[in-house]
C-alpha cells in the first residue's frame, strides 16, 4: 500500500516552517490519538503512527531535503533511501556497543557486498489533455552515475582492486578482549574484503559521480495525479558497479481552466442566458475533442447537470470511457439600459400576475416561510 504525502498527512504547505510543521503534527496527534477515539482506536492508531512519521521525517533538515527532492524513496530504507532515513536493526545495537569498546564500526557477518542503488522519484507535471491522451516528454535527473573512465570499478584505468590483507577479503576482524571476542568490520577496508590503492581520478574511488541524465519517459492516456511509471535501474548507480536503483516517475496534473476531472468523468459549468433557460435552445459545449451542441429544453433551472456520455476520459487500465458532466448556470444579465429595466419590471409583474404556475418554487419556499413564522408564534 503506497504511502501518503508526508506534507498531506500534516495538512500543510510544502514551504511551512518548523514552528507550522510542530503546530500541524500536535494538532493531528491530539485529533488521531487512540484514547480520544474509542469507537475506531486501529484506524485512529494508525493515523497516529502516520503523522508521527511524517513529523520526525520533515523536522529534519536533512530527511526533508532527501523527501522534497526524492519523495518516500528518499527516506525509506526499504526502498533504498538515503543514510539517516531509518532506524538500524539489532547488528547496529550491537555495533554500537563493542564499537564503542574496540573503536571499531558495527558487526555484519561476512563481506559487504557492494550496494545497490537508490530507487529516485521524480515529480511530472502534466496537462489534462496529456494526461488524458498520453504524451512523450524528456526529463533531466541529478543522479549518480556509473563512472565511464572506470566502468564503476572506482580502480584507474590499467588496475584494480585487490584483497583487504588485514581481513584476508572477509570484511570482516576478529577482535578479542579478556574473554570477550567480537567480529567487527575490517577498519581498513571498512567491510569491502578489497582496497583500491590507485583510484580512479574521475570518481575519486567512488565508482560513481553526480550528473544530470535525460531520459525520454512515455505517459500513457488516462493517467491521473497519483499514478506513477516505474523506470528500471535508471536510478542511482550502485557502488563500485553494483545494480542501479529504480526512478520512479510520480504523475501531478495541473488544474484546467475549462474541466475539473473526478476519476474517469470530466465536468465543466456552463452558463446560460435567462431566455436560453426559460425558452429552451441549444449551446455549444466545449469537449477535450472539439465542440459539441448541447440542446437546453425549456424552462430549465440553474444547477441542472447535463450528461454527455463518452466524452470524458478512458481508463489507464482499460474499462469504459467516463463522461462529461455539463452543469448549467443561469446568468443574472448586468449593466441593463433604461429600456431593458422597463420591460424586465413589466415581465415581472406578469410573472407575479400569472401567480404559483410561474415560480413554483418561489411560492412552495413562500409557504416554508410562513409556516416558521407561525409555528415561532405559538
Amino acid at each position: 500500500m503506497s504511502k501518503r504525502d508526508y506534507y498531506e498527512v500534516l495538512c500543510v504547505s510544502r514551504d511551512a516552517s518548523e514552528a507550522d510543521l510542530k503546530k500541524a503534527y500536535r494538532r493531528q496527534a491530539m485529533k488521531h490519538h487512540p484514547d480520544r477515539n474509542t469507537e475506531s482506536p486501529e484506524e485512529a492508531e494508525a493515523k497516529f503512527k502516520e503523522a508521527k512519521e511524517a513529523h520526525e521525517v520533515l523536522s529534519d533538515p536533512n530527511k526533508r531535503a532527501a523527501y522534497d527532492q526524492y519523495g518516500h524513496a528518499g527516506v525509506d530504507p526499504s526502498m533504498g533511501g538515503r543514510p539517516g532515513a531509518g532506524a538500524g536493526g539489532f547488528e547496529d545495537i550491537f555495533g554500537d556497543v563493542f564499537g564503542d569498546i574496540f573503536g571499531g564500526g558495527g558487526g555484519r557477518r561476512g563481506g559487504q557486498r557492494a550496494q545497490r542503488g537508490s530507487d529516485l522519484q521524480y515529480n511530472l507535471e502534466l496537462t489534462l489533455e496529456d494526461a488524458v491522451f498520453g504524451t512523450e516528454v524528456k526529463i533531466h535527473v541529478p543522479t549518480m552515475v556509473s563512472c565511464k573512465t572506470c566502468s564503476g570499478s572506482g580502480a584507474k584505468k590499467g588496475t584494480s582492486a585487490t584483497t583487504c590483507t588485514t581481513c584476508g577479503g572477509a570484511g570482516q576482524v576478529r577482535m578479542q578482549q579478556g574473554f570477550f571476542a567480537v567480529q567487527q568490520t575490517c577498519p581498513q577496508c571498512r567491510g569491502k574484503g578489497k582496497m583500491i590503492n590507485s583510484p580512479c581520478s574521475d570518481c575519486h574511488g567512488q565508482g560513481r559521480k553526480q550528473e544530470e541524465k535525460t531520459l525520454s519517459v512515455k505517459v500513457p492516456a488516462g493517467v491521473d495525479t497519483g499514478d506513477r511509471i516505474r523506470l528500471a535501474s535508471e536510478g542511482e548507480a550502485g557502488e563500485h558497479g553494483a545494480p542501479a536503483g529504480d526512478l520512479y516517475v510520480q504523475m501531478h496534473v495541473k488544474p484546467h481552466d475549462i474541466f475539473t476531472r473526478d476519476d474517469n468523468d470530466l465536468q465543466c459549468d456552463m452558463p446560460i442566458s435567462i431566455g436560453t433557460a426559460a425558452l429552451g435552445g441549444e449551446i455549444e459545449v466545449p469537449t477535450l475533442n472539439g465542440k459539441l451542441r448541447l440542446k437546453i429544453p425549456a424552462e430549465t433551472q440553474t444547477g441542472k447537470l447535463f450528461r454527455m456520455r463518452g466524452k470524458g476520459v478512458k481508463p489507464v487500465r482499460g474499462g469504459m470511457t467516463g463522461d462529461l458532466l455539463c452543469r448549467v448556470n443561469v446568468e443574472t444579465p448586468v449593466k441593463l439600459s433604461n429600456k431593458q429595466k422597463t420591460l424586465l419590471k413589466d415581465f415581472e409583474k406578469s410573472i407575479k400576475n400569472g401567480g404559483k404556475q410561474h415560480s413554483p418554487k418561489n411560492a412552495s419556499w413562500g409557504d416554508r416561510l410562513k409556516t416558521f413564522f407561525d409555528d415561532l408564534k405559538v
